[in-house]
């Protein structure tokens, strides 16, 4: 997202103008300021350590919450906001613009913070961290962190409203009840921090308090590296794909594009939709089982031909069933093309015995074989292919896939990104790729 939105540059520097104003009370604040710049520093240092080139993955920005917590429950609420401003500034930034993101970060996590604080304090909070009653101590930190990440999520909804032009309806959705878990644990381990600051043994036996952060870091770190090599595996297969039939390059990521974008159209939770698009760009991985002379093959297909290439979504399917994360996706290869009157291949299922996932994708591949072009046939102007799509939809189609697919187009239009040689092809928008298979072009 290098072109930020003017509205999302608008609506940054609002947020960043809010956060000033939270902090400008702090020359007449008298605190123990050592406290606020220890706690600054290993916040900083935690999260400059989680996003460096050594750890071998990029880490979510929450990773060390525990000690902005932690300072919300010690300090005034603009010390404590001042904590999270060194680590959000200082921070590693993979993507452009990067000043504009670490302002962002900086600003929302300092009104977090503030909120977090003013919250804990107007409920009693200090004293009972003070005097290590740890009852009654829970009750105000528990209020507070909710504050905390409801703050963050309202943030982070108009951000994607915004930048990411996620419809107003859906900006927020999820948001809350996704960061409520595990930030609670965060907040947790913030006042174990808070409690053992105040009592004798100090900041040091606080801050050991992290260690057990850093435990479930190295876990994150393992599952982080083991869905790495998943997704390698599969661009390996989609490379593969693409190099065997030249003429559909780009076609898998333009089918997970499109079926992403049905996918967010019906109100699927993230975590489906990211199935969903995986789904799309596997769906043809069963072609390397197809001989290379069928696929490339300029005039029409013998029967006996069809019948070898209608083989490919079972060979796709006995190639991703061993993936386990893959989920429903890999139901959605096997019968990605079904039809709804039950006259598909390979089961010949109908309606509602086609999973969902299934019915999502072939719409998204049947759009993209219209809109790209091929040996025999050039491509058609996307309101073309819509409309064919609706005059299919009830026979060959879900009519719900189908209108999702034209409401997103309408939102969003088509504009995927590609990384292949169809940037060149009239009608292919230059990199992301979904492509139907051949019997249903030719059809």
């Amino acid at each position: 997202m290098e072109a930020v939105p003017a509205r999302a540059r608008t609506y940054v520097a609002g947020v960043a103008v809010a956060a000033l104003l939270c902090l400008l009370p702090l020359p007449q604040l008298r605190t123990g300021w050592g406290a606020v710049a220890l706690l600054a520093a290993v916040y900083a240092g935690c999260d400059r350590l989680a996003r460096s080139r050594l750890a071998g993955i990029s880490y979510p920005a929450g990773t060390f919450y525990p000690v902005l917590l932690a300072a919300a429950f010690l300090l005034p609420a603009p010390a404590a906001a001042l904590v999270a401003v060194p680590g959000a500034l200082l921070s590693r930034v993979e993507q452009r613009p990067f000043l504009l993101r670490r302002v962002w970060r900086a600003a929302q996590l300092v009104l977090g913070v503030w909120v977090a604080a003013r919250v804990h304090r107007a409920l009693g909070g200090p004293g009972a961290v003070g005097a290590g009653d740890m009852p009654y101590a829970l009750g105000p930190a528990a209020v507070a962190v909710l504050a905390f990440c409801l703050v963050l999520a309202l943030l982070d909804g108009g951000i994607r409203a915004t930048a990411e032009r996620v419809p107003v309806r859906r900006a927020w959705r999820g948001l809350l009840p996704r960061s409520l878990a595990p930030v609670a644990v965060h907040g947790l381990a913030g006042l174990m921090i808070a409690v053992l600051w105040r009592s004798p043994y100090g900041p040091v036996a606080a801050l050991l308090v992290l260690l057990p952060m850093c435990v479930s870091w190295w876990a994150f770190a393992q599952y982080h590296r083991e869905r790495a090599a998943h997704q390698a595996t599969i661009r390996a297969l989609v490379q593969a794909v693409d190099i065997k039939d030249g003429y559909t390059r780009g076609h898998s990521e333009r089918v997970g594009h499109a079926s992403m974008m049905i996918a967010r159209e019906l109100g699927m939770d993230d975590e489906r939709i990211e199935v969903i698009r995986f789904a799309g760009i596997l769906h043809d991985v069963g072609k390397l089982g197809v001989p290379t002379r069928i696929l490339t093959k300029d005039g029409p297909l013998t029967p006996d031909e069809r019948r070898v290439i209608e083989l490919h979504p079972e060979y796709g399917h006995e190639m991703v069933r061993g993936i386990s994360f893959l989920g429903e996706a890999r139901a959605a290869v096997l019968h990605h093309h079904e039809r709804l009157d039950g006259t598909g291949y390979p089961y010949g299922l109908a309606g509602g015995q086609i999973p969902e996932s299934a019915r999502v994708v072939a719409v998204a591949d049947a759009f993209d074989a219209m809109t790209s072009t091929r040996s025999y046939r050039r491509a058609r102007p996307v309101a073309a292919a819509l409309a064919e799509l609706q005059k299919c939809a009830g026979r060959q189609f879900d009519p719900r896939m189908v209108t999702a697919l034209v409401r997103a187009l309408g939102r969003y239009g088509w504009r995927p990104a590609v990384t292949s040689d169809d940037a060149r092809t009239p009608g292919v928008p230059p990199p992301a790729p979904p492509f139907p298979s051949r019997p249903e072009a030719r059809r």
